[in-house]
């Protein structure tokens, strides 16, 4: 006897990401799984006296998107924070309308003097003739509230003196190895901007929500990765308290969607107390431990990515033949790679430099032992100016380059100064991946650049900069292998394949629905698509109004 379906979507374009299936006319749906896929009329078998009939009216159905890597936790945040992003995603183009942002802010919600605001999205990269922000710009107009100026790297922030003194930051304090405090010109005196390892304390130090908010602000930044498409999200560096928090507010009802968290190897033991390594890899009211980050080097946008060969340009403090530098020892990174295969735990590492990405494999090589290629699902985050030779390598080892090809967009015009034509041209590699058979997946690094999900199939596609230049064009992808980047592959990145990234009989009913198709309009137009709803196991979570 055929089951009933709980809900039946027909009348669409139906991408099923499943190249044995790869269309249908109908998907029917019950207790949360997928129990047909196929025609109409096959697929109206399952259709019972209560079964609801979803009429797309020609939009387009797909798999949820998966998302590789974001930092979930500044979801939570951000609502309260100022968005410096520069156009288009900000206001912050310059010196004058971050200083009118960051005003405008404080009058709209009458922050008292004393209190601390927080920016996101600062790229100087995209500042007009290089004019960068300094402390005394920000001291101006708030010498008592402590400002924290993110990076759009997410790797430091500009802090003005309220904020220096907040966070114990004066001339006499050393730069910790790994770490930039930028001085004044000729003097120890901070100019404004910390990143790196300098920046840790700052980051670990941001308030945190209250037990009440802690629900509330969860259940908002869910449903702000839903507006977008996702029906799993990726919390890409935890710390011990940031694990408790979600896990509490996992029980207490923020269950929009899946959220898969991975600590930092720095609070590694203090998360092993709570959390042996046998409980990651289960969801517990849709929260899930994945595995463990590692960070090796910067942002190349920041300067900080660690290469082998110099920028173009001097560091961020005036350093000359600078290359970037390591976050931590070639020795410590291979103790951290051993102990996490020792736990049998997966591994997302943090490497944008290609000399960084250099660590990563020999620490690899080092951990692995006899069993370089075993299937650990080891994650390269971000692999932005990885190696022709370096790819070869991930082939053999059987790493998972996460790649960034928003870059392309947002920093490509940067990356021809900084790098020059040839290094920014191989920036995010997604073809040369593909043509050697890796499952390569794509990412936003939500809050380095929105979630939109459009856009970033938009990048991987047309590789086309601000300025209009296109970006590494032999590296385009088509709309289909980048739709893969966030649904299957991304599924497979995190063990999930058997349940998510495909329209199939018996996955999970992880959906969204979309007003185009991405495979058929114009290329350049993929980024104009409108997410119309986002079904979670069945359940509408979003829809548009």
């Amino acid at each position: 006897m055929v089951a009933y379906a709980d809900v039946i979507y027909t009348n669409g374009e139906i991408v099923t990401i499943n190249d044995a299936n790869p269309a249908a006319e109908a998907v029917a749906v019950t207790a949360g799984r997928i129990v047909a896929v196929g025609d109409r009329a096959a697929v109206e078998a399952h259709r019972g006296p209560d079964t609801e009939v979803k009429d797309l009216q020609g939009a387009t159905l797909l798999p949820g998107f998966i998302d590789p890597h974001s930092h979930y936790l500044s979801a939570l945040t951000v609502v309260n924070q100022v968005n410096l992003f520069p156009p288009p995603a900000g206001p912050g183009a310059d010196v004058e309308s971050i200083l009118t942002a960051l005003n405008d802010f404080r009058g709209a919600r009458a922050i008292p003097a004393g209190e601390l605001i927080v920016a996101y999205g600062y790229d100087d990269s995209a500042m007009p003739d290089g004019r960068t922000l300094h402390k005394e710009d920000l001291d101006a107009d708030f010498p008592d509230n402590p400002l924290v100026i993110g990076h759009v790297s997410m790797h430091g922030a500009v802090l003005n003196s309220a904020a220096m003194r907040l966070y114990g930051i004066s001339a006499e304090t050393e730069t910790p190895p790994g770490g930039v405090i930028v001085r004044k010109p000729g003097s120890q005196e901070p100019d404004g901007l910390v990143m790196e390892t300098a920046f840790l304390p700052i980051m670990a130090a941001m308030p945190k929500p209250t037990p009440t908010q802690e629900i509330e602000w969860s259940i908002a930044a869910q449903q702000m990765y839903a507006s977008f498409g996702f029906t799993t999200a990726h919390e890409g560096l935890s710390h011990a308290g940031d694990i408790a928090l979600m896990q509490r507010a996992a029980a207490g009802g923020a269950t929009v969607i899946d959220v898969i968290a991975f600590p930092f190897i720095l609070e590694l033991d203090a998360v092993l107390t709570d959390n042996p390594p046998e409980t990651f890899g289960t969801y517990r009211d849709r929260f899930k431990l994945g595995g463990v980050k590692i960070t090796i080097d910067g942002s190349p946008q920041g300067r900080t990515a660690y290469f082998t060969t110099p920028y173009l340009v001097e560091g961020p403090d005036g350093q000359q033949n600078w290359r970037g530098e390591q976050g931590f020892p070639q020795t410590t990174v291979d103790d951290w790679f051993a102990k996490v295969y020792a736990l049998g735990l997966p591994l997302n590492i943090h490497a944008n430099g290609d000399a960084a990405i250099d660590m990563l494999l020999d620490a690899h090589a080092a951990a692995a032992g006899d069993d370089p290629g075993k299937d650990r699902r080891t994650v390269a985050i971000h692999s932005q100016f990885v190696r022709a030779d370096q790819l070869d390598r991930f082939v053999e080892y059987r790493i998972i380059p996460s790649f960034f090809t928003e870059h392309t967009f947002y920093f490509g015009d940067a990356h021809i100064r900084l790098r020059g034509r040839e290094q920014a041209d191989f920036l995010s590699p997604v073809r040369a991946a593909l043509d050697r058979g890796l499952r390569a997946t794509n990412h936003t690094d939500f809050v380095v650049t929105p979630l939109d999900q459009m856009f970033l199939l938009w990048t991987a596609v047309n590789r086309v900069a601000r300025s209009g230049e296109v970006i590494g064009a032999d590296q385009r992808i088509t709309a289909l292998e980048a739709l893969k980047t966030i649904t299957i592959d991304a599924a497979h990145q995190y063990f999930e394949e058997a349940d998510k990234g495909s329209i199939e009989v018996g996955k999970l009913a992880d959906l969204v629905v979309l007003e185009s198709n991405p495979l058929t309009v114009d290329p350049m137009a993929i980024k104009d698509i409108a997410v119309l709803e986002t079904i979670k196991e069945g359940r509408t979570v979003y829809a548009r109004s």
